[in-house]
């Protein structure tokens, strides 16, 4: 009865962490990456809404909003990364474009699991 209880309590501190509303900085994908394999195996391509996380699932939706300008798109995660401390979304560069400007690169955003 211990173990079920302890993996029960492991999975809701899980759910629990992945649930609440997070900020961080997005960039997006270069183009040289079209047509290379993702973590997740997939295909990746930069006119997909998808991005990068280092720990979600693969395939878990994720509501991303620049909080520059309060634009919001949902994102697919197929990939890990990114591997720059400062930012927790790589996005498509289609995911990044539906909400900020390509030209800066980065952005700060709010995030939370929708799915």
């Amino acid at each position: 009865m211990m173990i079920s209880t302890l993996g029960l309590s492991s999975f809701n501190s899980y759910a629990n962490e992945n649930d609440e509303v997070k900020t961080s900085y997005a960039s997006y994908y270069h183009d040289k990456f079209n047509g290379r394999r993702t973590a997740s195996g997939e295909v990746f391509n930069n006119t997909r809404l998808t991005a990068a996380h280092r720990t979600l699932p693969f395939g878990t939706k994720v509501k991303v909003t620049n909080l520059r300008n309060g634009e919001s798109v949902v994102v697919v995660i197929n990939d890990r990364g990114p591997f720059h401390s400062s930012r927790a979304l790589d996005l498509s560069k289609a995911a990044f474009d539906e909400i900020g400007n390509l030209s800066r690169g980065t952005m700060p955003v709010q995030y939370e699991i929708i799915d």
